[in-house]
């Protein structure tokens, strides 16, 4: 799961670009050796949903071919070759020179196959790559299933309110690493007083007896510590004095070099602390609060597809209105984000995929249980350095039983307790310096909250209860949130909240869908929250407006509760968060 990295010691071939596509909607591709190439084939872009890029593909979720013919470097010989993928929706077989490597399920994570056996020197080789979206009951997240979060009908039929882009989202690299290489590494940090403390575990793909060498770097700072690999493994503890800590307003990130006699990878690595006191979040110590967005991996012409220069604007954005912080809602976002993160200082609640999950038949369950484990498991593996990243999220609104009567209430109560309970029991194993938290829909049952260590809200008063009735909805609002807090006694982010505006729309009144209406509602938020010290963020729903699935809530198949268009103009909500957020 290490992002691709060159050096002296590795080395990598991009292939993003162009790619043959083609559609294979009676999955006959594979018995038509189209692994071999495509004779009636177009262009697509990698990375890039292809929903997007043709306008007969927009609602296609079902099998197609992507394929694209490269030499390897002759210098790579005598090294491990491996075909990695960024992000592929949702099934993703690969095929190398025709023969099939293996497969991976689940979008929105990386992954990779060795490849060093299939590779033909001296000539081109054909790199095929298969991808289906279906939507499926057992899948995570579902779809093609009654919503009871969504009750008016859809198209095409999520039980979540985003468009379901398809395609291959993230750059696909072919890697070269020697014969021992770094495999894995792990970093968790802690502060001592003024000094920063690194605690590092090293694995290599052998069970080498080795020694190995640990830089840390950073403005004066150059430490070298010794390392020996037993059975392929070492463990180090290295303390760097009078450290710069990462923050928010300051996020100071040193270079942590591990070295072997074939091997060298380099990290960044932010010293900080994360962790809970009564009422607050502190960060290396002292109350922060999370202020911020929900947001969508969503452009006009990329789709989910990586686009580097929206990050950059997008990160911008944020800044202006003073933002700190956003929850990666509601699925992993892309490496290159989390390294902007790191360096813009952003705190991230970071999620898996698990939005709307449904508590029916347990097969059903048993199924989506694997693959959020399968989830939780992958996101951990690839961001578990970041230091942006401080709080995983295990799910986004779960439905309450109560939205389900068909089946018994409290049946479905203890389901989806032991459900959430595990995801949540298996963070914290593989990630106990981290907090954990899921994204609650107004409704849920209380003890669904009881293991969070922070109590993540989504709540619309104001919008799909009591909407265009403002005054009666903050109280209500203030009310809940007073009552949340006396039962828990833990801090509490608002997650979601939002009013869905057509930028233009004028009124006088401030009537439901206008620009005044959804300033007045996030003004009228944030007024509520500042009386409040247990409320530890504030998250508006949504950063910019995004594509959704067809109904009549949406108009033009968009949902516009975001503060930007979805071309990044500012509506004058944007303006708001600016005069309550710029400090």
């Amino acid at each position: 799961m290490l992002y691709p990295q060159q050096n002296l010691f590795r080395d990598k071939l991009d292939l993003s670009g162009f790619w043959d596509f083609q559609t294979d909607p009676d999955q006959t591709g594979e018995n038509k050796r189209w692994q071999h190439g495509l004779n009636e084939s177009r262009p697509i872009a990698v990375p890039g949903s292809w929903n997007e890029q043709y306008e007969d593909l927009y609602h296609y979720l079902g099998l197609a071919w992507y394929v694209k013919s490269t030499y390897i470097p002759p210098s790579w010989k005598g090294r491990h070759i491996f075909l990695r993928v960024g992000s592929a929706c949702y099934l993703c077989t690969v095929y190398v020179n025709g023969v099939k490597i293996g497969s991976h399920e689940g979008g929105h994570l990386p992954f990779a196959f060795e490849i060093t056996d299939h590779i033909r020197w001296n000539e081109e080789n054909r790199i095929a790559l298969s991808v289906e979206n279906e939507l499926k009951p057992t899948r995570v997240p579902s779809g093609n299933i009654p919503s009871a979060l969504l009750p008016i009908a859809s198209f095409p039929q999520t039980t979540y309110d985003f468009f379901p882009f398809a395609g291959i989202h993230r750059p696909v690299v072919l890697l070269s690493v020697p014969q021992t290489f770094i495999e894995d590494i792990t970093v968790i940090t802690e502060i001592e007083g003024i000094d920063g403390i690194l605690k590092v575990s090293i694995r290599l793909n052998n069970p080498v007896e080795e020694k190995g060498t640990l830089r840390v770097n950073g403005g004066d700072i150059a430490i070298t510590q010794t390392v020996t690999f037993t059975g392929g493994r070492t463990d180090a503890l290295l303390t760097v004095p009078n450290a710069c800590f990462w923050s928010d307003r300051h996020p100071y990130l040193y270079d942590l070099t591990i070295s072997t006699d074939q091997d060298q990878y380099t990290l960044k690595v932010g010293i900080r602390s994360i962790e809970v006191e009564n009422d607050r979040i502190l960060l290396n110590g002292l109350p922060v609060t999370m202020q911020g967005f929900g947001r969508h991996e969503d452009f006009i012409a990329s789709g989910k597809g990586l686009n580097l220069p929206l990050l950059i604007k997008d990160h911008q954005l944020m800044r202006w209105t003073g933002a700190n912080s956003y929850r990666t809602s509601h699925y992993p976002y892309s490496e290159e984000e989390m390294q902007l993160a790191d360096r813009e200082g952003f705190l991230i609640i970071n999620e898996i995929p698990a939005v709307s999950l449904q508590f029916d038949n347990d097969e059903n369950m048993a199924q989506r249980l694997r693959l959020c484990l399968q989830q939780i498991d992958e996101l951990i593996e690839r961001d578990k350095n970041h230091a942006s990243v401080v709080i995983w999220s295990i799910a986004n609104e779960p439905i309450p039983p109560k939205l389900n009567p068909e089946i018994e209430s409290n049946i479905l109560v203890e389901k989806g307790q032991h459900f959430l309970d595990t995801l949540m029991e298996r963070a914290r194993k593989l990630d106990p310096s981290r907090l954990v938290t899921f994204a609650a829909l107004q409704g849920s049952p209380e003890a669904w909250l009881k293991n969070c260590d922070v109590l993540c809200l989504n709540r619309y008063w104001g919008w799909y209860t009591l909407g265009g009735q403002l005054d009666l909805a903050l109280a209500a609002l203030e009310m809940e949130l007073d009552t949340v807090w006396e039962t828990w006694h833990k801090p509490i982010i608002l997650t979601e909240f939002g009013a869905d505006t057509l930028a233009g729309l004028h009124g006088h009144p401030d009537l439901m869908w206008t620009e005044e209406y959804q300033a007045e509602y996030i003004r009228g938020h944030l007024e509520v929250v500042a009386r409040k010290t247990y409320i530890a963020g504030m998250h508006v729903w949504n950063f910019a407006d995004f594509a959704a699935v067809q109904s009549i809530m949406r108009v033009g198949g968009m949902n516009m509760k975001g503060v930007f268009t979805r071309t990044r103009g500012p509506k004058m909500a944007a303006h708001v968060l600016r005069q309550f957020w710029v400090k």
